[in-house]
């Protein structure tokens, strides 16, 4: 049975605006990787087996009041926030800014998370500290809305931050679609009037199965926007994120080239933190200005080409710049190798997507698109936050990629 419950002292507010409060004791670079390969502080929790039998013995809700909310209205304190994918990489910055800003967070979260599930029920709590974690499985509806009933309680406001683990083409449909939308689905249910989504910058030119699958939910929640007045959405399209962007900087201080495809300005992207778009995508949950909108949006500062990446590199290291430059035939030749055998052995349709993804990496700009010219444009791209990519550089140089892995999105 799945268990719901805070991993400290949380309050959630019913329909009915009843309190009820729980206390328990208790880039392109990534291709030639692929291509190897192939070739506010809380005390720890300690928890009983009293706090397990409270979980379970929760009475579910039966009826959940889905009046559309005016809960922008209220104070953070009063609004819950129902979030999915709250222990992926961007999924857990925003839940502790959610936190940090004094929202009721309501944390989806596999009862194995992280990379090949490496998280236990502990750690994953731990993780999430000053949320209320639900232990549940979003690609299972069902699961889902008896986790949910669990609580008994109504949400505001639905935060996606789902996203396919690989790229390949059955977890994009899996993730990327089907399980964004049984959130939509269970949330609705439970009264949500307005859905937050972590979407991606490239599906504006979808060459790719995740990128589909992207577009269709998104056209699936302006429909259901478009359907019932009381129903709102914002799509959040972020540029290149700077762990993307970190792979090469242990290679680059250990005196190895820096890899680019091309000449190194085939692709260029105005990279965010995490922490810079977690903050912008909490602000989509009461800013008015961001109802039933699509918004792309970057980091700070000028749009980067991987040469431009890379010269700031060796400038942060003190060396002079040595730049390997890949031909882009040899990605169209692996992929076309792999598109062959597919026909053969179903079994590689991964294989063959993972190279389709980083050659897009490699020649697409992560900016937006003007579908009239067909270029990409920097300037119309929006900036938000103040957390640079030099700063990112200039820290991991310091302290290293830790907490910065790619874990099983090796592609992202």
């Amino acid at each position: 049975m799945s268990l719901c419950y805070p991993s400290n002292l949380i309050t959630l507010h019913s329909p009915k605006h009843q309190s009820l409060s729980f206390t328990f004791s208790s880039e392109s670079s990534h291709f030639i990787k692929l291509l190897k390969v192939s070739s506010t502080p809380h005390k720890p929790i300690k928890f009983s087996r009293e706090t397990l039998k409270l979980s379970a013995s929760l009475t579910p809700s039966q009826a959940v009041n889905t009046t559309p909310s005016s809960y922008r209205n209220k104070n953070p304190k009063d609004v819950n926030v129902l979030v999915v994918g709250s222990t992926g990489y961007i999924g857990k910055f925003v839940v502790t800014e959610l936190v940090k800003r004094g929202f009721n967070v309501i944390a989806v979260a596999r009862e194995k998370s992280g990379t090949k599930g490496s998280n236990d029920k502990d750690a994953t709590l731990s993780q999430l500290r000053g949320a209320n974690v639900c232990f549940s499985d979003v690609t299972n509806l069902d699961n889902l809305e008896e986790s949910l009933n669990s609580l008994g309680v109504s949400f505001d406001v639905v935060v996606s931050c789902l996203a396919s683990r690989n790229g390949g083409v059955k977890d994009s449909w899996k993730i990327d679609y089907e399980a964004t939308k049984n959130s939509l689905v269970a949330g609705r249910k439970r009264g949500a009037s307005h859905f937050v989504l972590l979407s991606a910058i490239c599906v504006q030119k979808p060459l790719l199965e995740f990128q589909r699958a992207k577009l269709k939910f998104e056209e699936e929640l302006m429909k259901e926007a478009e359907e019932d007045e009381g129903f709102s959405y914002s799509i959040v399209r972020p540029t290149a994120f700077f762990k993307s962007l970190g792979g090469q900087v242990e290679l680059v201080k250990d005196g190895k080239p820096y890899v680019m495809f091309g000449d190194g300005r085939l692709c260029a992207c105005k990279p965010i933190s995490e922490p810079d778009l977690a903050s912008f995508i909490v602000d989509c949950v009461l800013s008015e200005d961001k109802i039933n909108k699509v918004l792309p949006i970057g980091g700070p500062g000028k749009a980067l080409t991987p040469l431009e990446q890379g010269e700031m590199l060796f400038k942060l290291v003190g060396k002079k710049p040595n730049f390997l430059k890949v031909p882009i035939g040899i990605m169209d030749f692996a992929i076309g190798v792999l598109d062959n055998l597919v026909k053969v052995f179903p079994s590689l349709e991964d294989a063959a997507e993972f190279g389709k993804i980083g050659r897009y990496y490699a020649v697409e700009s992560m900016l937006i698109l003007d579908p009239e010219t067909g270029e990409y444009s920097a300037e119309k791209t929006p900036s938000y936050g103040n957390d640079t990519l030099e700063d990112f550089f200039a820290r991991v140089l310091r302290e290293g990629m830790a907490g910065q892995e790619l874990g099983e999105q090796i592609m992202f």
